[in-house]
């Protein structure tokens, strides 16, 4: 018989995790070249909008040169431009 009861695994076990490093690469008014991330994020926090476009994880991009610019839509959602 054994004397101690089998332990089963925990998930993330371990005390030092890695951050995902979600967040706003690149704020309003700042340049963005064509392809540059502006926004990592988990879920549709910020909208894609003019020259913009949704990466499949939620990573919203820039479609060419401009600058980053960041308003409200009707639905008083956020949405990220690059004019």
């Amino acid at each position: 018989m054994a004397h101690t009861k089998a332990g089963g695994s925990k998930a993330r076990q371990r005390s030092n995790i890695a951050g995902h490093r979600l967040g706003v690469k690149l704020f309003g008014g700042e340049t963005v070249k064509i392809g540059q991330i502006i926004i990592r994020q988990v879920g549709q926090k910020y909208h894609a909008g003019l020259n913009t476009d949704l990466g499949r994880d939620f990573t919203i991009y820039a479609l060419k040169d401009g600058v980053v610019a960041f308003s409200k839509d009707p639905q008083d959602r956020t949405v990220v431009s690059v004019n």
